[in-house]
């Protein structure tokens, strides 16, 4: 019995030390102390192998772990030092795990303290988001049934035909008296309103074509799911097509002058297209409409000339002469709003951005000397695209075509400008190169990202790609508001923008792929009488409330270069 018990006791301490062994050389965990914090903050869509991988700290940490969503360490290392920021009103500490590149999800934890939200490490992870970015314009398609073949749970009725406009008195003449109805269907709904903008349709469109021809084989293979897909056309020309067939009935046949909107005279209410009555109107010719026109048209007679549809670029290229013709009758018609019109205005105060701009594309287009003169006399050095402020597209175009080498001096100027925008991201915390926060800020992120790719197809500089990448990173949930600003994407995203379609269509889920306009400080008093509370610091001041226009709403100028950003990425030399 004594011996029985002896073999016993042996067994028992031969098979605990075989359990210690095993538990000694199984991966450590780290149990999570809860949900995902504010606290660290990532791409929430996650980063590809052979690029830099980093996270951002808002806490103090001496060390920090990458964890599976099980809790496995697959990594450990030490974050930066703390640097802090103005403009968050806090500071932060670089976690880099390049060197890690096993693909799966992970996340990254401060042991006992705080843990991110979760990310994948693998290839081609940004395809999906530029589809979704791109396809959000067909969800904006104006007086078109979205049917749930193409819309799935998002399928509604068409709204806003536009069969029968009506001439505003701003825009009468004697060809066209006030009231006189006329016919301008299609295009896409400006922004969270239902209204649509020449000078804004503009360089949206120009940027989906521009992408069209330097992201071409990434696009050809993209699929939107759209009623024209799988036709002659990739499926970006498809969508730039159906804003451009709008934007051709905004010229006024008689003279060739652009109307600068169209518009009801107030905003309609959150309501769905087909719900709404109130009478539509075409406002007002001016010269920024007229010469925004002229440089689309005249982009999108090249790139579709390239595509087989000479007929249709012939007419844009014609169309595009003559808009230029009208603004050198007319230089200064600056948009003034009508005392019975209050939407958007989109006003500007200056047109020596937009006549290089409207030069350039039709000196391309035609190769006439007579707009080369002009390009040259109204130059100025790139700066970060807005939809008032367009130089710089007409400088892309210049800089990217056959026609480079006769613009030397421009392109010194262009790649010193991305140079400077590596300089601002490499001094700042959070790693992108915006360092003011204006209305749009995330627009601003992406056309910094937009600028850098551009830069690299120039110079062949992967610095350019890698700060690119960060601004995508930036967008994407690593920002000082610990959201991922694109609908349907992360695991923290906007829920409520201020978009009429997404407030009204009674669906919880918003439509994918949609960028908000992000954080700034310009307007605190858009949730009035609400009083959403937002932080004073300009980099973190956002709320995901629809009344929130100021932040949280939707425009199709943010959207573009966003698919041009992801797309381009998407399109890299090495990506399958």
């Amino acid at each position: 019995m004594e011996k029985d018990l002896t073999h016993t006791r042996l067994a028992l301490a031969s098979l605990l030390g075989a359990v210690l062994l095993l538990i000694a050389c199984r991966p450590r965990k780290e149990y999570f102390p809860g949900e995902a914090s504010d606290a660290i903050v990532v791409d929430q869509i996650g980063y590809e192998p052979g690029t830099q991988k980093q996270a951002l700290l808002r806490l103090d940490a001496a060390t920090f772990q990458l964890t599976t969503l099980e809790g496995e360490v697959v990594f450990e290392g030490e974050p930066s030092g703390a640097k802090a920021w103005s403009l968050s009103g806090d500071t932060v500490r670089i976690a880099d795990f390049s060197a890690f590149e096993t693909p799966g999800t992970y996340r990254v934890t401060v042991p006992g303290k705080a843990v991110s939200a979760p990310f994948e490490i693998g290839s081609n992870l940004y395809r999906s988001l530029a589809s979704a970015a791109l396809k959000s314009y067909y969800y904006a398609r104006c007086g078109a049934d979205i049917p749930e073949t193409y819309g799935g749970k998002w399928h509604r009725k068409g709204g806003h035909p536009d069969t029968l406009v009506l001439v505003h008195a701003s825009a009468a003449d004697e060809h066209r008296p006030e009231g006189t109805p006329i016919a301008s269907p299609g295009g896409w709904y400006d922004a969270g309103d239902y209204g649509k903008y020449i000078v804004n349709s503009s360089i949206t469109t120009w940027t989906l074509l521009m992408s069209a021809a330097l992201n071409g084989a990434f696009h050809e293979e993209q699929n939107l799911n759209i009623p024209e897909s799988g036709d002659m056309l990739p499926d970006i020309l498809n969508e730039a097509l159906v804003n451009l067939s709008w934007m051709m009935t905004m010229q006024d046949p008689h003279d060739g002058g652009l109307y600068h909107k169209l518009t009801t005279k107030a905003f309609d209410g959150f309501i769905m297209p087909d719900a709404t009555s109130a009478q539509r109107y075409v406002v007002q010719k001016s010269t920024p409409a007229s010469l925004d026109f002229a440089a689309t048209m005249a982009a999108a007679s090249r790139v579709l000339k390239q595509h087989g549809l000479t007929d249709l670029a012939g007419e844009m290229e014609d169309r595009a002469v003559r808009a230029w013709a009208w603004a050198e009758e007319h230089p200064d018609v600056f948009y003034r709003q009508p005392e019975d019109i209050s939407t958007g205005a989109y006003p500007d105060s200056s047109l020596v951005d937009e006549r290089f701009w409207a030069a350039s594309e039709l000196y391309l287009t035609t190769g006439e000397n007579r707009y080369k003169e002009v390009l040259l006399d109204q130059y100025a050095p790139p700066v970060t695209p807005k939809w008032d402020v367009v130089n710089t597209l007409g400088a892309i175009s210049l800089l990217t075509s056959e026609k480079r080498g006769e613009f030397g001096a421009f392109e010194h100027d262009f790649l010193a400008y991305a140079a400077r925008l590596i300089q601002r991201e490499t001094s700042n915390p959070y790693r992108i190169s915006t360092d003011a926060f204006a209305w749009g800020s995330n627009s601003d992120v992406a056309n910094d990202g937009m600028l850098k790719l551009v830069a690299f197809q120039l110079s062949n500089d992967a610095a350019y790609v890698a700060s690119a990448r960060n601004d995508l990173h930036y967008l994407l949930g690593r920002n000082a508001t610990a959201y991922c600003f694109v609908t349907g994407f992360g695991s923290k995203s906007p829920r409520h923008p201020h978009n009429r379609i997404m407030a009204a269509d009674g669906i919880d889920d918003p439509i994918p792929g949609y960028l908000v306009g992000g954080p700034n400080t310009i307007v605190l008093t858009d949730c009035e009488p609400e009083h959403v509370s937002r932080s004073s610091y300009p980099a973190a001041s956002y709320t995901d409330t629809q009344c929130s226009y100021s932040t949280n709403e939707t425009a199709i100028n943010w959207n573009a270069p966003l698919v041009f950003l992801s797309s381009g990425i998407s399109n890299l030399p090495g990506a399958d």
